[in-house]
This record gives structure tokens, C-alpha cells and sequence, in this order.
């Protein structure tokens, strides 16, 4: 009998025994990859609700769990003097109850309808986040819309919010990941920039919020005519437009402008700032300067390129520093945008981020630094542009499978002022840039004498080692 492909062989002797055999295999060829084709990010459609609400919504068959995303217009740069974050603590406030339901019947009501509702605030403003069936639609509409329309904000909830996030402070400063990013903001950025306070507040200002301080903050912000609400999901069958008018278009405010966002400026000049733990037995790195946000026209280069410098465990950085000499777990550059405008003077944190041992700390810098002058020097290879266009444009219809994932991404376009088809057109970007474009936006991205580091660890055992690297003036400060 013969075997089937893929199944080993033997011989028998003629006696019906066992011979010596040899076995065979018979191996299907490896698949290869085929050439990635630019991904249709779905176009969601607009409208507007009469109380002045701005509406994007996608229908996306099969999508039962439907994702409303909220953006309400208040800054971190509107806070108050000495109330940093304030808008913390009123997106927190949103789901301890309304003018109607107390804070456990308003968390006993969402789990009736199987949703659950999101706060957090950034420098762009606060946004609420919001998942129901799509069955229990009208329902979990009904509940955001009373929490943006008539939030209790009680005494007693706002002092256990504002006790729960001084209990949280003391633990982000324990935390090295997070102390590394408060020093770079804190670093690159003038004091007077909100961009340099941690987005959350400090001891000093959170202490000060008080009841009537959030309920002033939500009165001059908080707004239809200034927000917008994105719904994506399946709602076939739903009427949004009047749905959406019978419960967020019951939320009603004065008419207003959108707030600005001052242009972002920073010191990115070559430095080092070594925050000392004394005993640490790691390093947490933290690499950074500011550079072009997504309005920029070499955005996707910027992706592409920063993807092959570190952005998977094949990249560059994770070669060397991971693999070869075994400093670290992991080692990721990434770019983040900080605040954008409509007139694209918006910029974003272009990072290095990782942690190593402390004894190989200067080491992990010397050869970070030999990667990017390298890098510099010879460019990439058309192979890590291939694996990269491969990995970012293929990944697409698998990154946006959710309703959830596809509401975020048009809220961030939003936010950052930008078309509603632009995540379409950086996949169709990506998909056919070249390697000599990536490599020049990556190059431009992270220069070595321009580049602020931050390192979390014992200074004692560090510092001069990092000194003698030459990449910038070296100043200590406490943890």
C-alpha cells in the first residue's frame, strides 16, 4: 500500500517481518507570502443631531456588541491652576451616578443592559466609551446620555475619586516605566506646557479638586455642541438617527467653538537625565524627542520605518540588544501623537522604550546608539521593508475585526482633526512605499545628537559609565 503524502514508508521482509527500513517523507512546498493589498478601512457616514452633536456612525454587519465612542472638548491645557487633573477626576465621575439613579442603581442598570461604560481624559480631551448589544441599544444610549446630560457628581463619590487617584500617584512613582515617561515629559516640554505635568495631575494639584471645582469644569466644557458621538456596530434593523435624538439629542448646553491647541514645542537638544534608584537592579531606558504627528505627509514612511527600528521582536533594536547580546526583554520605538490641530502644527513623541539589567546599561546605549548611526549610514534592507509592509498591512482586517477597534480609530481621526478616510489611505501608502522612504523618515525620526534619554536606575553604578558614552550632558535627579 502506498503512502499518502506527508506519511512515512517502511519495508517488510519477505518472511512478513520487520527489515531494516529507512523512512520516507513526502513534504508539501512552504507556503510564501503573496504581495500585501492596501486594506478598506470602513467610511463611517455623518450627521448631526439638533442639539448640535456631531454623529459618525459605520454599520458593520455581524458586529452584535456595538461600540459608541463620545469626544467631549476639554482639554488637560483648560484645567484649571493648581486643579491638574480635574478632567481625570469628572470622566471618572461620569458612571457614579445622574440626576436620577445613585452610583450603585446606575452600575446595577448598565449590568441590566450588559454594557459598560469608560472614562479617561488626555490632552486632547475626555472621551466616554460606551459597549452594548445591539439589542439593548436604546437602553445603553439612554444611560450615556444621562451621564453626559445630568452627572450627580456627588461629594462623597468626587472624595473617594480623588482619594483613589492620590493612593494610585504613589504607585506610578513606584513604577519605573511610568517615573521614566513623567522625567521625559517633564524634561522636554516648558513648564508652562501642560504637556510637561503628568496628564492625571500630581499630589499637589489633585488634592485640590473639589466638588464644586468638577462641577464648575463639566458647566464650561461639557457640551453636544462641541462634542461628537461615533457608533459602530451591526444596526441593521435600527433607526440611529431618531434613536440618537430621543436619547443623546435630550443632552442640551450653549453653543461654542471648539478650543484651540496651542502649537508643541520642545528641548529635544541631547541629553541625559538619570533618575536614581539607588539598588536598582535595572535600567528602564526611555529614548525620546518630538517630531511630525499624522498630518505630516511622511507619516506612513514614519510608521514603516520606526516598525523595522522596533517595532516587532525581528526588528533591529531587538537583534542586537535582545537576541545577540542578551540585555533586555524587549526593546520597542514607537510614535505617539500629543496634540494635533487642523492647521497640522501638531506634533508626536517619536520614543525608544525598554529596560535592562544594570551592569549593561552604558553597554545597551552604546550599541543603541551604533544602531542608529548604522542605520544612518546604509539604510535598510528591501527584506525589512517587505516583512514590515507584510506584517502592517496584513494585520489590518484582523486589528479592526471589532466594532470597537474600528470606533477608536475614527475617534482618534477626529480628535486629531483629520478625513474620515485617513486610516484607508495610510494602508494604501504603506502598501506600496519604498524602502528608501522609509529609511529616510526613520533616519529623520530618531538622530542620535538629537535624542533626550531618560534612564531610571542606580546612578551610583551608571552614571559615569554613561558619561563617557558622549551622548549628551548627564544630570542626576531623586526618584
Amino acid at each position: 500500500m502506498s503512502a499518502a503524502p506527508g506519511e512515512a514508508t517502511t519495508e517488510r521482509s519477505e518472511q512478513g517481518g520487520m527489515s531494516d527500513y529507512t523512512p520516507t517523507m513526502t513534504f508539501h512546498p512552504q507556503p510564501t507570502p503573496g504581495t500585501p493589498t492596501p486594506w478598506a478601512f470602513p467610511a463611517p457616514e455623518r450627521a448631526a443631531l439638533g442639539n448640535g452633536l456631531t454623529v459618525l456612525h459605520c454599520h458593520r454587519p455581524g458586529q452584535q456588541l456595538v461600540a459608541v465612542e463620545v469626544l467631549l472638548d476639554a482639554p488637560l491645557a483648560t484645567e484649571p491652576a493648581d486643579l491638574d487633573g480635574i478632567a481625570n477626576i469628572l470622566a471618572r465621575a461620569f458612571s457614579v451616578g445622574t440626576d436620577t439613579l445613585d452610583a450603585e442603581q446606575y452600575a446595577a442598570e448598565l449590568e441590566r443592559a450588559g454594557a459598560t461604560l469608560d472614562a479617561h481624559a488626555d490632552h486632547p480631551g475626555i472621551r466616554v466609551s460606551l459597549e452594548v448589544p445591539a439589542s439593548r441599544l436604546e437602553r445603553g444610549l439612554t444611560l450615556l446620555a444621562d451621564a453626559l446630560r445630568a452627572p450627580a457628581l456627588p461629594e462623597d463619590e468626587i472624595e473617594r475619586l480623588v482619594a483613589n487617584r492620590l493612593d494610585e500617584i504613589v504607585h506610578e512613582l513606584a513604577n519605573p516605566a511610568r517615573r521614566a515617561a513623567k522625567a521625559l515629559h517633564a524634561t522636554l516640554f516648558a513648564d508652562a506646557d501642560r504637556l510637561s505635568r503628568p496628564r492625571s495631575g500630581t499630589a499637589e494639584t489633585v488634592k485640590n479638586i473639589t466638588r464644586a471645582a468638577v462641577q464648575v469644569f463639566y458647566q464650561a466644557h461639557i457640551r453636544p455642541a462641541t462634542s461628537t458621538v461615533v457608533v459602530v456596530g451591526d444596526l441593521a434593523g435600527t433607526d440611529l438617527l431618531p434613536l440618537l435624538e430621543d436619547t443623546l439629542g435630550t443632552w442640551t448646553g450653549t453653543a461654542a467653538e471648539l478650543s484651540g491647541h496651542a502649537p508643541v514645542t520642545a528641548d529635544d537638544s541631547g541629553r541625559v537625565v538619570i533618575v536614581d534608584r539607588p539598588g536598582s537592579v535595572q535600567t528602564q531606558l526611555l529614548i525620546g524627542r518630538i517630531g511630525p504627528d499624522r498630518h505630516d505627509p511622511g507619516w506612513a514612511a514614519q510608521i514603516l520605518g520606526t516598525y523595522c527600528l522596533g517595532g516587532t521582536l525581528t526588528s533591529r533594536l531587538d537583534k542586537v540588544l535582545r537576541e545577540e547580546k542578551g540585555y533586555t526583554y524587549g526593546v520597542r520605538a514607537f510614535a505617539q501623537p500629543l496634540r494635533s490641530a487642523a492647521d497640522g502644527t501638531g506634533r508626536a513623541l517619536l520614543a525608544i522604550s525598554g529596560s535592562v539589567d544594570t551592569e549593561s546599561t552604558a553597554p545597551a546605549l552604546a550599541d543603541t546608539w551604533t544602531i542608529l548611526r548604522t542605520l544612518a549610514a546604509e539604510g535598510l534592507t528591501d527584506a525589512e521593508r517587505d516583512d514590515a509592509v507584510q506584517f502592517l498591512v496584513g494585520v489590518a482586517p484582523l486589528k479592526y475585526e471589532t466594532a470597537s477597534s474600528v470606533a477608536v480609530t475614527l475617534a482618534d481621526q477626529v480628535e486629531q482633526f483629520l478625513p474620515d478616510d485617513y486610516q484607508a489611505e495610510v494602508y494604501r501608502q504603506l502598501a506600496v512605499l519604498g524602502t528608501d522612504a522609509a529609511t529616510e523618515a526613520v533616519v529623520a525620526a530618531f538622530p542620535p545628537d538629537r535624542l533626550v534619554t531618560v534612564l531610571v536606575g542606580d546612578a551610583g553604578v551608571i552614571a559615569d559609565q554613561v558619561r563617557e558614552l558622549g551622548i549628551g550632558e548627564v544630570t542626576v535627579i531623586p526618584s
